[in-house]
């Protein structure tokens, strides 16, 4: 494709060009329908197809267990972050494990409705670091203990999780979710918005234990209740019909790789070049501690903090896009999710080569 550069967004992200290839050429006329996905009714025959398939290619792709549902919900996570308590406490504690700003918002959220008990908070360390399993207070007997598997704006990720639990594990996978393999049985609710590592923004996919959703007493909106949700296909209301057909490109575009295993051999070398450079240099400085970093956002800064617009700016002239960091840490982020290809980092190596002889001081 003309004129394309490498996106290192956080998200919205990347896809791949074989992704962008087939939305192309299925636009205009979906498979002979005479319209595009975007125009079809979410209860016609070619829509259904679409909606059932990408349920069961993410539930192949996944390994998803039987006793395990799918809903494809609005809102996207922070939707979720709302909808999570409403629906799963039950006028019990919940547990909230802190590691970034997304895990502290989705705390804040649920103290709206519920008795949040904060099991860890790693502010006092400025988020560079995930807590191993003594570092954890959990309280009594929580509703669920919730925790966010990748952080985006500081580069962390969860390598292993916590064991020792007396209560579902609720992750938030927004930005590592179909990164590698995952034990779903682990877990009694992952949940992640789309526009990272499954395609486009506009809804939050949920894969829930069965035996979590229930009836509630409390006052729920309907577009956030499980139960409802589930009585009705994700379909209470219309869906979000088109960013559900790009997931379902996602996932064939992943089968045909090889799936997560190979997905994640390929994260793993994306990432292990960076922070091997990154190790290596007196120049850059990476952000997170090294037993915690995350495969899919590299944070790091130059050396003088004050390069780092210049940074961005160069990169950008040489298609690096989206390199700045987030607001709340300034720096440099490199996001790597599955679609930008080991030409990308490369490319951003060369650059970032370049930029360090001709500025080191």
């Amino acid at each position: 494709m003309e004129n394309r550069i490498y996106n290192f967004a956080a998200g919205p992200s990347m896809l791949s060009d074989e992704v962008l290839t087939v939305l192309k050429e299925e636009l205009f006329n979906y498979r002979g329908s005479g319209m595009s996905v975007m125009e079809m009714s979410h209860r016609s025959k070619d829509y259904l197809e679409i909606f059932e398939n990408t349920k069961t290619g993410l539930k192949h792709l996944m390994n998803i267990p039987n006793d395990y549902e799918v809903l494809f919900m609005h809102g996207g996570a922070s939707g979720m972050f709302a909808s999570i308590p409403l629906n799963l406490a039950h006028g019990k504690t919940v547990d909230y494990i802190i590691t970034g700003n997304f895990s502290k918002k989705a705390a804040d959220e649920a103290g709206k409705y519920s008795d949040v008990h904060i099991v860890y908070d790693g502010k006092e360390n400025n988020y560079t670091h995930i807590p191993y399993e003594n570092e954890l207070d959990f309280s009594k007997d929580p509703a669920y203990v919730h925790l966010c598997a990748n952080n985006t704006i500081y580069g962390t990720e969860w390598k292993e999780f916590p064991k020792k639990l007396n209560a579902p594990l609720i992750a938030d996978m927004s930005s590592n979710i179909l990164s590698k393999p995952v034990h779903v049985s682990d877990f009694g609710l992952i949940y992640a918005g789309a526009q990272k590592n499954m395609g486009i923004a506009g809804f939050a996919v949920a894969i829930i234990r069965k035996d979590l959703i229930r009836e509630t007493e409390s006052k729920i909106p309907s577009i956030m209740n499980y139960s409802q949700e589930l009585k009705n296909n994700s379909m209470f209301n219309t869906p979000s019909a088109y960013p559900i057909y790009v997931l379902s490109k996602v996932i064939e575009w992943l089968e045909d790789l090889g799936g997560l295993k190979e997905i994640e051999r390929r994260n793993i070398e994306k990432a292990q070049i960076l922070y091997d450079y990154l190790d290596a240099s007196s120049f850059y400085k990476s952000f997170a501690e090294k037993e915690s970093r995350s495969r899919m956002n590299v944070t790091f800064t130059c050396s003088d903090p004050d390069l780092d617009a210049a940074f961005v700016k160069e990169a950008a002239e040489n298609g690096l896009a989206n390199l700045k960091g987030h607001r709340l840490v300034g720096g440099l982020r490199a996001s790597i999710y599955n679609a930008m290809p080991k030409a990308g980092v490369e490319k951003l190596l060369d650059f970032m080569e370049r930029f360090a002889r001709e500025n080191e001081r």
